[in-house]
């Protein structure tokens, strides 16, 4: 039987566990992404910028993918984050992925090299999709340019699709730019958009995008979901409006540690706030404002299901 495969809705890029000695801790992520599709996902992404993909080795990736599929979470539902600095090392993450029946793979540019052309840049995609050479793979291109600093412009995007069509489906827009998001919608019909915040979202859905891909699903599934079921409702605006409150309110701290700190306090487990460097937990009392400002920006801490 062949297994659904999510393309819309709300996806939480997950956030990775760890150990004392930092190794990934399975357990742990698996149950963290049964808490989230509790909560509302309607699919995960897994080894996303959230999940510190890049620090996480090939193998590391493929063990924990493994361990959500075998405990039973669709693998229709997943996207998974591949996108390296080596051709084979992306060909493989990619492979791995489409063997297990995931929806997606969401790919970054190779991104060491700065000022790459746009003709280097898909003969890079092409080699990789080229390789796997699976009609079952979907192509997610991952556009976040403050952070790879190898920004995926609009003609690059329409060469790929032309190129690749129903291989190169969809992208995460994370550049926070509203009129690149509102480009890529209207320029490619039936192009799956997804916004990488639901500051956004409202507007995106609006206008076709597919869903958005957010970190802040980790914390907050439940309301942006419901943005996403209710948008053309009359109460949209006042969601969207909750949901941004609580995403400016995360920003005031470094995205990731401060997530994780969030969780920690969630799940009552301080395991949850250690992170692999270069990142660096954040201290009690960071941790301490950044739930003050949470709060107030309505976020129900003390409402999470623990």
């Amino acid at each position: 039987m062949t297994e659904p495969i999510v393309d819309q809705g709300v996806f939480a890029p997950v956030l990775t566990p760890f150990k004392a000695d930092l190794a990934p801790d399975a357990a742990r992520f698996v149950a963290f992404c049964r808490r989230l599709m509790k909560e509302g996902c309607n699919g995960l992404v897994l080894f996303g910028t959230t999940s510190e993909a890049n620090s996480l080795s090939l193998d590391e990736r493929m063990a924990l993918a493994e361990a959500v599929v075998e405990d039973g979470i669709a693998p229709g539902a997943l996207i998974v984050g591949t996108g390296l600095c080596a051709i084979p090392d992306t060909a493989r993450l990619t492979r791995h992925a489409v063997e297990l029946g995931c929806a997606g793979i969401l790919m970054l540019p190779p991104f060491y090299y700065k000022g790459m052309s746009d003709e280097g840049l898909f003969r890079a995609y092409a080699e990789v999709i080229e390789r796997v050479g699976d009609a079952r793979l979907n192509v997610y291109l991952y556009h976040i340019p403050q952070v790879s600093n190898v920004p995926l412009g609009l003609d690059l995007v329409g060469r790929l699709i032309e190129a690749f069509p129903g291989t190169v489906v969809g992208i995460k827009d994370s550049s926070g730019d509203w009129d690149n998001t509102h480009a890529l919608i209207t320029r490619f019909p039936g192009f799956r958009v997804f916004p990488g915040s639901e500051v956004l979202m409202l507007a995106a859905l609006r206008e076709g995008a597919a869903g958005c891909i957010t970190a802040t699903a980790n914390i907050n599934a439940g309301p942006i979901r419901a943005l996403f079921d209710t948008w053309d409702d009359d109460t949209a605006g006042d969601l969207q409006a909750r949901v941004t409150a609580v995403r400016e309110a995360l920003q005031t701290a470094p995205l990731v540690p401060g997530l994780k700190r969030v969780v920690a306090r969630m799940l009552d487990d301080p395991d949850w706030g250690r992170v692999r460097p270069p990142f660096v937990k954040l201290d009690d009392a960071a941790t301490g404002a950044l739930i003050e400002k949470l709060v107030a920006a309505g976020f129900d801490l003390a409402g999470k299901d623990t």
